[in-house]
């Protein structure tokens, strides 16, 4: 499995795309199960949901005015905001069947990201939180009280796509955001399930976690050897960038 640490920071919109764009490639035997990890600037990812909500515009507005960069996502629900104190993980896999596992794939990401975040101290439990934000029954909590890890799938004719969120530092912060955009959206839910991992583990960082993902996935019997995006890659996700941007 090839892993990638490429990340647009500066432009979260190709950072979204380019997950689309190993997805496609992936579908068509281009490339091979491909693992990608990166640090991503402030970024308030809405779903297709959100769209729907009359007061979507007034949470995007919400979103830039707190300096999270609005974009659209492929894969999952409702609104997340993250910024540089999470991990993101594009999982990208050919798939003959990918809906048949699409349940698999789900438990088998929540049950990683949960053993790695216990390696690193923190009390990782999963499953879903009431009145969390963006609700899965996948989630990966604190306690089961604080929205850690989300993760979201999408499927197309030939591969899968497991994307996941993981929230190590700057809770406070995604909090406050997701109070204005929610609050817009009109949606119901408990600002005390949003957090980050260093809540519970005091001075842990990004790299400490990235570390204990990449041992949950050798640990798992994936046998990672390092790539990078080529061009190709960078070419398609620079084009699907443009339908991303809010």
């Amino acid at each position: 499995m090839q892993l990638v640490r490429a990340g647009f920071p500066d432009d979260p919109a190709l950072d979204v795309a380019v997950g689309q764009a190993l997805l496609e490639r992936a579908a068509r035997g281009e490339i091979e199960p491909t693992l990608r990890l990166y640090r991503p600037g402030p970024t308030c990812a809405f779903g297709r949901l959100d769209t729907l909500a009359p007061g979507f515009a007034d949470a995007v507005d919400a979103a830039r005015a707190q300096g999270f960069t609005p974009v659209m996502r492929q894969p999952g629900g409702h609104a997340a905001a993250y910024d540089s104190g999470a991990l993101c993980v594009d999982d990208v896999r050919p798939e003959v069947e990918a809906l048949p596992a699409l349940q698999p794939r789900f438990e088998a990401a929540g049950e990683l990201f949960a053993s790695a975040l216990l390696a690193c101290g923190v009390d990782a439990r999963v499953g879903e939180i009431p009145g969390e934000y963006c609700p899965g029954r996948w989630t990966v909590s604190a306690r089961g009280r604080v929205k850690l890890v989300g993760t979201a799938q999408r499927l197309v004719r030939g591969g899968s796509l497991l994307g996941a969120v993981v929230l190590v530092r700057g809770g406070a912060r995604v909090r406050a955001v997701l109070e204005d955009v929610n609050a817009a959206l009109g949606l119901e839910w408990d600002p005390v399930t949003a957090g980050a991992a260093e809540d519970d583990v005091p001075g842990l960082t990004v790299d400490d976690v990235q570390r204990a993902v990449l041992d949950a996935y050798a640990g798992r019997g994936e046998r990672l050897r390092e790539g990078a995006l080529d061009d190709v890659t960078l070419v398609r996700a620079r084009e699907l960038a443009g339908g991303l941007r809010l």
